[in-house]
C-alpha cells in the first residue's frame, strides 16, 4: 500500500482532518479502517504543525530584517 499523498496546502490538511472527524463522529468510518483514519489523521496534524512552525520562522525573519531596515530613532536623554 502506498503512502497517502501530502496535502496541498494547510487549508488543504485542515478541510481533510475535519472530513475525517465529522466522519467518524458520525460513526461513518468502518472500525476495520477506523486505525488507518486515524493515522492519516496523525500524519495531517504532523504536516501543520510543521507548516506552522515554518511560517514562524519566516515571520520572525521578516520581522527581523524589517528592524535591520528601520533602526530604531535615537532619543533624547
Amino acid at each position: 500500500m502506498s503512502e497517502p499523498p501530502q496535502p496541498a496546502s494547510y487549508s488543504a490538511a485542515v478541510e481533510e482532518l475535519d472530513e475525517i472527524l465529522a466522519a467518524i463522529e458520525r460513526d461513518e468510518v468502518d472500525v476495520d479502517v477506523l486505525s488507518q483514519k486515524v493515522a492519516r489523521a496523525v500524519d495531517l496534524v504532523r504536516y501543520c504543525r510543521e507548516r506552522i512552525a515554518a511560517a514562524e520562522i519566516e515571520v520572525e525573519r521578516v520581522v527581523a530584517d524589517l528592524a535591520v531596515e528601520d533602526p530604531p530613532a535615537p532619543t533624547d536623554t
